[in-house]
């Protein structure tokens, strides 16, 4: 035994360790072996058989299918002038769960998309238990961008595009509307939905757990732009006729008023206005009349412009000679209990002075001479109570009573425009016939390759000398004087008619018309305006819609180089 000099004590020996035995040591080694054993396949488990599963489960949570959005088609006028195009924009959205609390972080986001706090604060209240909510639609991306750069949780970005009408109001009615999802509601827009809309795409991204973007994988489909579009509209016509019918509407306190121009050789529809109108580019404070395209959704009884086309069916039945004359004293008729007048006794009338003086006493009489219904039948030929087919929403047929039973004072209406509907664009394209030597042209509303073959309706000849006589009602000492044209042969016919409504008739309303075709040598174009309730002493069709005619047509004869044709005196 040792002695510790130092402390003077003797330490303690410990007794020497047992060695383990043989069942303790087996136990722990086999503990120990079993634990691996049970890591070992746990990993074989979840590498192995249950690999398929966890990879779609993290695949789920990272993997995302992103839609890739199709730029919408252009729509052009004739010479490739935009008149709609897609920009693209940028909207914001929001995770409602994810967005802070924190009172300056929402102040600074709330001043980025031009909103307050508290209407922030009351949308990601009530969007709280969702995952999606709008913060702002189609922002500039410079604007979106602001918002992004505060670099605030929940906050995110998905690129679209706007559509944008550079012409503005001026063919607002023509091109119709998208909404702020790219979709087609209103005219061409809408009616070619398919076509300018294109095909979405698709890719295949990783993103974080925030939605952030970490690796492009794949690119599933690409998105497919939609077709462009050319209208036959030539914008610096529509621009011109549209300025010329807003003026009018405006001198003459009017409801609203519509001009259609159509290419006499191709039926091509180069300008259609209409008033009122709309901004499509802000449409804050919408009047909902000026939505629609009056010129092919809204009808009405044309009255005397349909003189020109019910004289065709009476030249053509040959039971009258050139130079026949019907008289009109004392400028009233009695015909089933319904008195038809004349403004004045014109007397004694050939067949160009009825058209001259637009007498319905004349007209009347020759129609009730006729034994078949020639006039409804040429009508329907020139496409009255038909479509049009230019596939624009809500294209009317317009209404052509079918000859059972007729009275002849029924007869005789038709002969000068009433007991009939038609729109504006119906009787541009009967007009065509007149200016085609009897061949119809039905309209379109896009530019053609070539020009159509047309429909054979009037007799060759009775559409040359109706083209004649219908000159002679634009003379200086007619009422179409204020539609001529300096430089141009103009030939043409005016109409006053009285606004029907359920009720009947009204009292001092009138649509004041013009249809017109020029030069008389060569016809090149065939215009329509129509006037809805001109106010005031003047609302004869030859003191409203015939210097609106003159204005427009003049215009576009200069705008196209169409030479000066010799004035017949």
């Amino acid at each position: 035994m040792s002695t510790d000099v130092r402390n003077g004590v003797t330490p303690r020996r410990r007794p020497p360790m047992a060695p383990m035995g043989g069942a303790r040591y087996g136990l722990v080694l086999g503990l120990v072996i079993l634990g691996m054993l049970l890591l070992a396949g746990r990993i074989v488990t979840l590498h192995v058989f249950d690999r398929s599963f966890l990879q779609g489960q993290g695949d789920a949570r990272t993997l995302r299918t992103e839609s890739l959005t199709a730029h919408r088609g252009m729509i052009t006028d004739r010479h490739g002038e935009p008149l709609a195009v897609s920009t693209p924009v940028v909207t914001l959205w929001a995770n409602p769960q994810e967005v802070p609390d924190d009172r300056i972080q929402r102040l600074m986001l709330s001043q980025a998309l031009g909103m307050s706090l508290d209407d922030l604060d009351a949308r990601l209240e009530r969007f709280a238990e969702r995952e999606f909510m709008y913060l702002r639609r189609q922002l500039t991306p410079a604007a979106a961008q602001r918002a992004l750069d505060l670099r605030i949780p929940g906050v995110y970005a998905q690129h679209e595009y706007k559509r944008y009408y550079p012409a503005g109001e001026v063919v607002a009615q023509l091109l119709g509307v998208t909404n702020v999802d790219d979709m087609g509601q209103e005219g061409v827009e809408l009616a070619y939905q398919p076509y300018l809309a294109g095909t979405p795409g698709q890719r295949r991204v990783i993103k974080d757990r925030r939605g952030r973007l970490v690796r492009d994988l794949a690119m599933l489909r690409e998105a497919q732009p939609g077709g462009d579009l050319t209208l036959a509209i030539d914008q610096r016509l529509q621009y011109m006729a549209y300025r010329e019918l807003k003026a009018a509407v405006a001198e003459h306190d009017a409801d609203g008023g519509v001009v259609v121009m159509m290419d006499a050789r191709t039926g091509e529809v180069l300008a259609m206005a209409n008033q009122p109108s709309y901004n499509p580019n802000n449409r804050a404070g919408l009047d909902p009349r000026g939505l629609r395209n009056q010129a092919i959704v809204d009808v009405f009884e044309p009255g005397s412009v349909m003189k020109p086309l019910a004289m065709a069916a009476i030249m053509e039945s040959g039971l009258f000679d050139s130079d026949v004359v019907v008289d009109t004293s004392p400028g009233w008729m009695r015909i089933d209990r319904f008195t038809i007048r004349d403004i004045r006794n014109y007397g004694e009338l050939d067949l160009a002075g009825i058209l001259e003086k637009s007498s319905n006493i004349g007209m009347s009489k020759l129609v009730l001479e006729l034994d078949d219904p020639l006039v409804p039948d040429l009508y329907r030929r020139l496409g009255f109570g038909q479509s049009t087919d230019t596939g624009f929403p809500g294209e009317a047929v317009g209404h052509l009573p079918a000859p059972v039973r007729w009275s002849r004072s029924q007869w005789a209406a038709l002969s000068y425009g009433y007991g009939l509907s038609a729109s504006a664009l119906q009787l541009a394209s009967a007009y065509t016939a007149l200016a085609n030597g009897g061949v119809r042209l039905s309209p379109s509303l896009l530019k053609l390759d070539e020009p159509p073959e047309g429909i054979p309706t009037i007799d060759p000849d009775v559409a040359h000398e109706l083209l004649r006589i219908m000159e002679r009602s634009v003379q200086p000492d007619t009422g179409g004087r204020r539609a001529s044209v300096p430089g141009y042969r103009v030939a043409g016919k005016t109409g006053t008619v009285r606004k029907n409504s359920a009720s009947g008739y009204e009292e001092n309303a009138y649509r004041s018309l013009f249809a017109g075709i020029a030069p008389v040598s060569d016809p090149r174009i065939v215009t329509i305006v129509m006037i809805d309730h001109p106010r005031g002493d003047s609302y004869f069709g030859g003191a409203v819609a015939a210097p609106v005619f003159s204005r427009v047509t003049g215009s576009a004869l200069r705008l196209l180089d169409v030479p000066p044709d010799q004035r017949v005196r």
